[in-house]
């Protein structure tokens, strides 16, 4: 099983002032310690499971640069970005950016987002889940188009949604094809999507969970995609506070192994963030590699 990290708060000691320090620590010391892959998720106000919209939240690629600045192995990817939030030429051309910059380590995760009042009263339209739905998959398909040859196709793209006279990428992506793509959901409509679009799933660890890996693979059987190709990741909380809780990780990580998932992301929102995957490196990265 491999281990990837989440930034999930940012309210942290020294406040403000000291928020830029302690990101470039934890890519320090994660991409040392060895997890696989950085993120953060995509918001403009703090969500309501890490203490509501008046604490502190970074802008989701401005973070990802600084992670990527401050690592050299680690895959940076947004767990994931809200497809209402960017225009998808916006957003080919920051993950292309990110890509070269770290030098062929982006991804890009995306869903559909939740957060309604972030965005309503920010300014941002915020339409229908099922508008939501469509717009992802046009979004994927135009990345592609992006991703696709020396300089993406150089055609038209006319969909419902999003109209692009040319489909022009200069320089394309480090990572070739193109940076893998992760869609983050369980329900029937991202599934499939997955199965159509996506290198990875990305899942949250409830009872559910055996049952949406399980529709993945009929889906996948129907459509002729090749399940085992698809990695299957999910996120969940890591908080093992002065270390006496590695052991209960440890044994939720090899619960999860043996469901089927391959990467799990670690969330982590405690105060002192870098303490928290210091321990989690120390005590539990060299049972998981003893299990390989």
């Amino acid at each position: 099983m491999r281990i990837g990290l989440e930034l999930g708060a940012f309210a942290w000691p020294g406040g403000p002032a000291a928020i830029g320090e302690t990101v470039a620590r934890f890519a320090r010391v994660a991409d040392e310690a060895g997890y696989v892959s950085l993120s953060t998720g995509d918001h403009v106000w703090q969500g309501f499971n890490a203490g509501g919209e008046h604490q502190p939240y970074l802008e989701c690629f401005t973070t990802l640069a600084v992670l990527a600045a401050n690592s050299r192995r680690c895959r940076i990817s947004p767990v994931v970005a809200g497809v209402h939030f960017r225009h998808p030429a916006v957003l080919a051309k920051t993950i292309t950016t990110l890509d070269l910059l770290s030098g062929g380590r982006a991804g890009v995760g995306l869903g559909v987002g939740w957060n309604a009042d972030e965005a309503t009263g920010s300014g941002i339209p915020f339409p229908s889940v099922a508008t939501r739905f469509e717009m992802l998959d046009e979004t994927l398909r135009i990345l592609l188009a992006y991703w696709t040859g020396a300089e993406g196709t150089d055609k038209a793209f006319h969909g419902k949604h999003y109209q692009l006279d040319r489909v022009l990428g200069v320089p394309q992506s480090l990572t070739r094809p193109h940076p893998p793509i992760l869609l983050g959901g369980g329900g029937e409509k991202t599934l499939r999507l997955v199965a159509k679009y996506a290198d990875a799933c990305n899942l949250y660890p409830t009872p559910e969970m055996p049952a949406q890996l399980a529709r993945l693979r009929e889906i996948c059987a129907e459509t002729g995609r090749d399940y085992d190709r698809i990695e299957k990741t999910c996120c969940l909380p890591f908080d093992v506070a002065d270390g006496s809780g590695t052991g209960e990780l440890l044994d939720t990580l090899h619960q999860l192994g043996e469901q089927g998932i391959q990467t799990v992301i670690g969330i982590v929102a405690t105060a002192d963030p870098v303490r928290q995957i210091e321990l989690i490196g120390e005590k539990v990265l060299p049972s998981l590699s003893d299990d390989q």
